[in-house]
Order: C-alpha cells, then structure tokens, then sequence
C-alpha cells in the first residue's frame, strides 16, 4: 500500500530536486513495411508510425496532469532504417518520412535512421552512412546512429572511417547553427537494442512489433541526498545513491506501466539513467563534487563516477523487473551545467572524459571541437572509444561536434536541453596513416564465451 510519505516525498523529488522522466519512447517495428519500391516503402513506413503513434503525445500529457510527474520529452523508435532499405537504391526519402511523421504525431524526437556494422557494412548500409549529412541537415526531428564495434566482433574500421568523413560534413552542412546536426548523431559500440534515449534510441531487430519504455532521471535528487550524509564513509555513500535510485526508479516505472496500458503497448524497459541537464540542480559532475572534488575531471572523477553509476544500477534493479536501455550516469558535456564549468575552467579534458568513459553509462558526448579537427582525427576519436566499449564489455559511443569557426575557448550555443559547450582542443598530432589502414580490429579473446 502506497503510504502518505511515499507521496510527499516524490512531490517533493519533482517540485525541488528536478526529479522528471525524461522520456516516453514508442518502439515501433519497421520490417512489415518493407518492399522494393522507394516510394511506396516511404510511405508504409510513414502510415506506420503515424498509426501506432498516434495517441502517444496525448497519453503522456494525461499521464503528466494526473501524477503531477513531469514528462520532458515523447519520443519514437524505429528499426534500424538500413536493415529496410536493401531493396532501394536511395535511403533519403525514407528519412523525409521518418521525419514528417514525427511532426504528424507532434513527438519531439524520432530516432533509427540507423546501421549496424559492427562486423561489416553492406550496400544498404554504406548507402545509408554516406546519406546521413544530407538525412540530418535537412530534417528537424529525425535522429541516426551506427554501431561500428562490439565485444563479440571487433571494430569495423572501414565503418568508423566514413563515420568520421559523415560527422565532419555534416557539420559544415549545418555550420550556420555551430554544428548542431551532429548532436542528432552518435557512433556506438555494443549499442542496445532497447535505449530510449536520443540520439541512439533504435528499436532493434530483436524487440516486437512495438514496445513502450521509459527514461528517468535525478540527478538533483542524488545531488541533494548527498548534501545529508556529507563527511560520511563511501560505504554511506553508496547506499544513499541506492536508495535514491530506487525510489527515483519506482516512479519510471509507474509512468511506463501506465503509459504500456493506456497505448496498448506491451511495457518494454525503464532506462534508470541520471541524464543531466543545463540547468541549476540538475547536474551530474555537481554530484562528483558533493563526494568531495573540487571540480569535476579533477584526481578522483573517474573513482567517483565507477561508484555513482555502480550504486544507481544496484539501486534501479530493485525497482522493476525491466531494467533495461543504457542505465546509469551520463556525462554530456553541453547538457550538464558542472560539466561545462569544468570544461570551461580546464579541469576537465577529452583526454578526463575518456578516462571516465570507461565507468559511466555511455561515452564521450556532447563535446564541442575546433571546427578545423580533420575527419581522421574524429575517426581516431572513435576508434578509441568503441576499443573501450569491445575489451570492457560495455556500451561506449561519440557525440562530437567539430564547430566550424570555432577555435579552442569559443563557445557553441545549442539551447534547451542541448545546451552549450565550451569548445575544447584535440591532440595535434595527426592519426590520418593509422585511420586509412581499414579492414577489423579483432574482438578480444575473452568475447569466446561459447
């Protein structure tokens, strides 16, 4: 039985700590859609998603008037889109329908335009990836990733090349908004099939036809948790995060249950991730130094962060049967107001947030460079990343945005929860001999789980 302090203490999460879901996402599956005609495969595809999605902004606002639980953004996706196309020679149109039915269904963001190479690419794949400039530079709500790595296969290093060429035109593409296309697109390793979170959120070929799950978020309720036990053992640390992730978890999974009802959708996962964002109080660096750092990225951030996503995921677990997604911490640097203090005041490098990419949830995002940094450079970029993910086991990705113009302490403006980013420098020596070998990084000898 629900008891009255239960419910205070959640309006208390939602009115001062910034407690929200971050997100409603609708899976859809694509594959019914497919046939191998381009028109008429873009509008199955648009008829598709404007049917089953069709209710899911207005449930998610009942839902938000009737628990008083703010939901910041609905969301759908998709089947990864080259995994539809193989049978056409042109992926855009798809892409313009994907992102007209997104207007249609008025959600805020729809993601899938996606490839999954981690082991190799086919036609419809490079055709996919050489489009994406052009895909994202000309849709407002459409969202794309690939996974060019995982444990099991290796590194597709002929992938991770044209992701980097794809990243740096697309920011010249949108140079009149400092890059901003290339915050709608992320390069994964080991990606999940069942993230709800932009800009990766694919529904992947081993989902149903269609699924709802949710994305929380709290970083201000395990900021202000903190503030209680200061001075305290880590050991006190730790199960103050737990307990705050459980009961942070508890009301995800209450608004998927009820959001998986009222669409008649079965219930997919909650995502249990702290997704900062750039205002006051809601930040996760913020809750790297309530642990007793100066400034986030400083000695001790990597420790700090291996804890706090450690406990959240231990925590969450607790509170449903269906944690899935990315589930974690995340540490975007233009969507966390500590993470841009610290990036701004140097105390927080590319080379920290590596580092600290091996703890955390997901990888290296959101982090503005010199707009000048050549396409072999993000390609390198990449490939150490997804070199994290493969020998750790985990899910790693890049969101990087070269800011054309920009040098070294300029500053990109994204707004909302995008955010701005302090643009920050890359090493100088160059990577381009090491990027045009091609062919696969092996998977390490421990993906011989068999």
């Amino acid at each position: 039985m629900i008891q009255t302090s239960q419910i205070l203490d959640t309006l208390r999460m939602i009115d001062q700590e910034k407690l929200d879901v971050r997100t409603i996402t609708m899976g859809i599956s694509l594959f019914n859609c497919v046939c191998d005609d381009t028109q008429r495969l873009a509008s199955r595809v648009y008829g598709r998603i404007a049917r089953q999605a069709e209710n899911l902004v207005r449930v998610g606002r009942e839902i938000e008037r009737e628990f008083g639980v703010p939901i910041v953004n609905k969301r759908i996706s998709v089947t990864p889109i080259s995994l539809i196309t193989g049978a056409i020679d042109d992926p855009l149109p798809v892409a313009r329908a994907l992102d007209r039915a997104a207007h249609e269904t008025g959600v805020d963001f729809i993601g899938g335009y996606s490839a999954l190479v981690q082991k190799g690419m086919t036609a419809a794949d490079r055709r996919l990836i050489a489009s994406i400039p052009q895909a994202l530079s000309e849709t407002e709500l459409m969202c794309s990733s690939v996974n060019v790595a995982s444990t099991r296969a290796g590194i597709d290093m002929d992938a991770v090349r044209l992701c980097g060429e794809a990243v740096k035109a697309l920011a010249e593409k949108t140079k009149d908004q400092d890059g901003l296309g290339c915050a709608k697109l992320v390069i994964f390793a080991n990606a999940v099939e069942d993230n709800p979170f932009m800009a990766g959120a694919f529904h992947g070929p081993g989902e149903g036809d269609c699924a709802v799950s949710v994305g929380v978020s709290g970083p201000g309720v395990v900021k202000r948790a903190l503030e209680h036990v200061r001075g305290e053992s880590f050991d006190v640390v730790a199960e103050t995060i737990k307990k705050t992730a459980f009961r942070i978890t508890r009301v995800g999974q209450l608004v998927a249950m009820e959001a998986s009802q009222r669409l008649h959708v079965p219930f997919g996962i909650v995502d249990l991730s702290l997704a900062p964002t750039p205002a006051i109080g809601d930040s996760v660096a913020h809750i790297l130094e309530e642990m007793g750092l100066e400034k986030c990225g400083t000695h001790g951030s990597t420790a700090a962060l291996a804890l706090l996503n450690d406990a959240v995921k231990k925590g969450g677990v607790m509170a449903s049967s269906h944690v899935g997604g990315l589930s974690g911490a995340f540490i975007p640097v233009s969507e966390d107001i500590g993470m841009i203090e610290a990036a701004a005041c140097g105390a927080l490098t590319l080379d920290k947030l590596e580092a600290m990419t091996c703890v955390c949830s997901v990888g290296l995002d959101m982090i503005a460079v010199p707009g000048d940094t050549s396409a072999a450079t993000i390609s390198a970029i990449i490939a150490d990343e997804a070199a994290i993910g493969m020998i750790n086991s985990k899910t790693t990705a890049v969101r990087v945005i070269p800011a054309p113009g920009k040098q070294v302490g300029d500053f990109v403006e994204f707004g909302g929860l995008l955010g701005r980013a302090p643009v920050i420098p890359v090493h100088p020596f160059k990577s381009d001999d090491f990027i045009a070998r091609g062919g696969r990084i092996p998977a390490p000898l421990h993906s011989l789980r068999n």
